[in-house]
C-alpha cells in the first residue's frame, strides 16, 4: 500500500487537498512537517496520532520535520479551545522544547543517514522579523473575511463570553508563515495535523502560492474521540502524559488495557505499527472471545514499548499480571513499587512480623480488608484470601518476616480485586 492507502485503511485521513496530485507527489520521497506547541514539558497521548503519522511517512522514505512552536507556542492556537491559553515565557517554552525533544527521539529517527528527521523551532525564523515587516510582507496576503470564516476563529467569535483576542486571531498568520518558510528553505511540500488544523493549514497553502508561486499540500488526521463520545486521552485524573514522571508507566499501560471494547481495534490501527494482517487476526480473536482481552493486551504492549522501551514494558506487564493474580516470583522490586503506588498501602512495625509473627486474621483487619477477626476467618476459610498471590486456607496462619517481598512488603488480596500492600517499617520509618 502507498502511504495514503495505509492511512486510509487505518482511518487516519480526515481531509486532504488535491488527493490525486498528492498521490502522484508522494510516489517519490518528499519533505513534510507537523507542528506542535510546547505548552507543557511533555507530550501526551493526544499528540501521538500526527507524530506517529510522521513516523509512518519516514518509514516509507520521506523526510519528516517536527516543528516546535517556540513562536506560535508563545501566542496560543485557538483551534478547538473554548478559553484563551495561558501565555508562556520564552524560558518555559525553551525548557519544554528540550524535554519534548527527548520524547520525539523515541518516535522519529534523527540518526539515520537515509532520511533523518529534523526538529526545528519556528522562533528561529520569526524572532528577528519586526511587527511592521510581518504585516507588510505576510499580513497583506490575508483577507480578514476569509480568516473570520475559518471554523477555529468563527466558533470563538460566536462565543460572546469568551470571544477571541487579537493575539490568538493572529495565530493563523504565524502558522502559515511557518509553512512558507519551510517550503522556501527546506522544500517542504506537505503539512499534516489534526482536523482542527485545517484552517491553519489551508492558510499556509494559500500563502505559499501567493508568495512563492509554489503548490504545496495539506493532510489532516481525525481528532480521536472514544466510543462513548468522551475526549480521547483524558481520565478523571487528567491527561495521560508520555513522561513517566507525570504518568507512571503502570498507569500508562493500564490506560490502554482499559480501552473500551468498541475502540480497541480502531486504536490498534491508530497507535501501533502492527500490520494489517496482524490487526485483522487480533480483531478476529477479539470478536470470538472479547473476555480474553487479547487485543487490549496487544495494544497496551505495543504503545508502551514504543514510548517506554523494552525493559519498562516487560516490567509493567509483570506488574499488571500480578494485580490479576499472577505470580510475584519474577517481578523486580522496581516493578513491584509500581504496584505499591497504585493500590492502598498500610504500614506495620517490622518487629510485629519477627519471630512468630502476627496472626493473618489480625493483619487483615489492620490492613482494612476485613472489619473483624471473625469476618477474616470466614474469608480465609472460604478461599478468598491470598498472601503474595498465593491462596491461604488456614485461619490459624501467622504472617512473619519470611513472607516479606524484598524484605519490605506483603501483598494481601481478598477476592479478585481488593489489594493492600503492607509495608514493614523499622523504628518509625519504612
Amino acid at each position: 500500500m502507498s502511504i495514503l492507502e495505509e492511512l486510509k485503511w487505518r482511518g487516519l485521513v480526515a481531509d486532504c487537498t488535491d488527493e490525486t496530485e498528492l498521490t502522484k507527489k508522494i510516489s517519490a520521497p518528499i519533505t513534510l512537517y507537523c507542528g506542535f506547541d510546547p505548552t507543557a514539558d511533555s507530550l501526551h497521548v493526544g499528540n501521538l496520532v500526527p507524530l506517529l503519522a510522521l513516523r509512518r511517512f519516514q518509514l516509507l522514505g520521506h523526510f519528516p520535520i517536527a516543528v516546535a512552536g517556540g513562536a506560535t507556542g508563545s501566542i496560543g492556537d485557538p483551534s478547538g479551545k473554548t478559553q484563551e491559553r495561558q501565555l508562556l515565557t520564552k524560558e518555559i517554552l525553551d525548557r519544554n522544547i528540550a524535554s519534548v525533544k527527548v520524547q520525539l527521539a523515541k518516535l522519529l529517527d534523527f540518526e539515520t543517514k537515509k532520511n533523518p528527521a529534523r526538529l526545528v523551532d519556528n522562533a528561529s525564523w520569526t524572532q528577528n522579523i519586526s511587527y511592521l515587516d510581518f504585516l507588510r510582507d505576510i499580513g497583506k496576503h490575508f483577507s480578514v473575511n476569509q480568516m473570520v470564516a475559518k471554523e477555529s476563529v468563527r466558533a470563538r467569535m460566536e462565543d460572546r463570553e469568551v470571544g477571541i483576542s487579537y493575539t490568538e486571531f493572529s495565530y493563523m498568520l504565524l502558522q502559515a508563515f511557518d509553512f512558507m518558510v519551510l517550503a522556501r528553505d527546506q522544500n517542504c511540500e506537505l503539512q499534516i495535523g489534526g482536523s482542527d488544523q485545517w484552517g491553519n493549514i489551508t492558510a499556509g497553502i494559500d500563502l505559499c502560492r501567493k508568495k512563492l508561486g509554489k503548490t504545496v499540500f495539506g493532510l489532516t488526521l481525525p481528532l480521536i474521540t472514544n466510543a462513548d463520545g468522551t475526549k480521547f486521552g483524558k481520565t478523571e485524573a487528567g491527561a495521560i502524559w508520555l513522561d513517566p514522571k507525570r504518568t507512571s508507566v503502570y498507569k500508562f499501560y493500564q490506560f490502554w488495557i482499559n480501552t473500551d471494547d468498541r475502540d480497541v481495534i480502531r486504536y490498534l490501527k491508530f497507535f501501533t505499527f502492527l500490520s494489517r494482517e496482524e490487526i485483522e487476526s487480533l480483531e478476529k480473536q477479539h470478536t470470538e472471545n472479547p473476555g480474553a482481552r487479547i487485543a487490549h493486551k496487544a495494544l497496551a504492549k505495543e504503545v508502551c514499548h514504543l514510548i517506554h522501551g523494552d525493559n519498562a514494558t516487560v516490567g509493567v506487564m509483570l506488574a499488571s499480571d500480578v494485580l490479576f493474580g499472577g505470580s510475584v516470583e519474577k517481578i523486580s522490586e522496581e516493578d513491584f513499587n509500581e504496584i505499591a503506588g497504585e493500590v492502598p498501602t498500610k504500614e506495620i512495625e517490622k518487629s510485629k512480623l519477627d519471630g512468630a509473627g502476627i496472626p493473618l486474621v489480625e493483619l487483615l483487619v489492620h490492613a482494612g480488608l476485613c472489619q473483624s477477626k471473625g469476618q477474616a476467618r470466614k474469608d480465609i476459610e472460604g478461599g478468598g484470601v491470598n498472601i503474595n498471590n498465593v491462596r491461604e486456607a488456614s485461619a490459624t496462619r501467622s504472617v512473619t518476616s519470611n513472607d516479606l517481598l524484598f524484605g519490605k512488603h506483603i501483598l494481601l488480596r481478598k477476592g479478585k480485586k481488593n489489594y493492600v500492600v503492607v509495608t514493614a517499617r523499622r523504628n518509625g520509618a519504612a
